[in-house]
């Protein structure tokens, strides 16, 4: 019987994995068997999370502290991770921020910031990643993590910065794959829907969300733990050959209508 799943034997840099989202995809990978490095910039919190990812799915994890805006940090961590393990077969660039004010008050500075995290940052970690283990390797799985808000508009929450950084990171995923496909690396993006994190409980709990959810989501509810699992590892499988290019929403239908 063939295990499409089995990630045994292979290494995944995950960022921004210190908490939230980037925690949860690591666990999912690890569940499958494979390595984890995990990047953030809180080490003290990433150390947490390898002992977690060891001692509940006994995988070797690595943390590595980086902050992704900074070109030779992320150049030296793949070095880093190659010295060690010898490769790198999956990327998942979590990592991100979101500033959240009317459009007409957002300052040069915000929007700068929202996309040198992102948009830059995830194209950082992609290009040193492909240049350095991917394309010698002639294999690789690179899941960007965008956003609903990189399909659609919405009203709200302001948060034009994030929409335009996560809207790049989606065509980027696009001129990626289509550049890097003759390599073998596949690069696909999930777009989350709002997810229940220990950040956003109290805010997706509010009456106002809660109502929103009703409106707004064919599911009348928000992302619960676990639910993005699926599409992480999916897109990370070895036996997802034939799949690049692409957006897999993971909203309760929000895009859709």
């Amino acid at each position: 019987m063939k295990n499409y799943f089995d990630l045994k034997g292979q290494v995944a840099i995950v960022t921004g994995c210190s908490g939230g989202l980037g925690v949860q995809m690591a666990k999912a990978l690890a569940n499958q068997g494979c390595t984890i490095v995990p990047i953030a910039r809180r080490f003290e919190k990433l150390q947490e999370v390898a002992k977690d990812l060891e001692s509940n799915y006994g995988v070797e994890a690595y943390p590595i502290q980086c902050d992704i805006t900074d070109t030779a940090r992320v150049e030296a961590v793949v070095d880093e991770v190659l010295e060690k393990f010898g490769r790198i077969d999956i990327v998942i660039n979590n990592a991100g921020t979101g500033a959240v004010a009317p459009a007409e008050d957002i300052t040069d500075e915000q929007f700068d910031h929202e996309c040198q995290i992102d948009l830059f940052g995830t194209f950082k970690v992609a290009r040193a990643v492909a240049k350095k283990a991917m394309i010698p390797a002639k294999y690789g799985r690179i899941i960007n993590i965008a956003s609903m808000y990189g399909l659609v508009g919405n009203k709200v929450a302001g948060s034009a910065p994030y929409h335009a950084a996560k809207g790049g990171v989606v065509n980027l995923t696009r001129a990626l794959a289509a550049e890097w496909g003759k390599y073998g690396i596949t690069v696909n993006a999930i777009c989350p829907g709002y997810f229940y994190t220990p950040l956003t409980k109290e805010t997706l709990d509010s009456d106002f969300f809660q109502a929103n959810a009703k409106t707004m989501i064919p599911e009348e509810r928000y992302g619960e733990e676990g639910e993005l699992d699926t599409a992480a590892i999916f897109l990370a499988s070895p036996a997802s050959t034939y799949v690049t290019g692409i957006m897999v929403p993971v909203d309760g239908g929000y895009t859709c209508m």
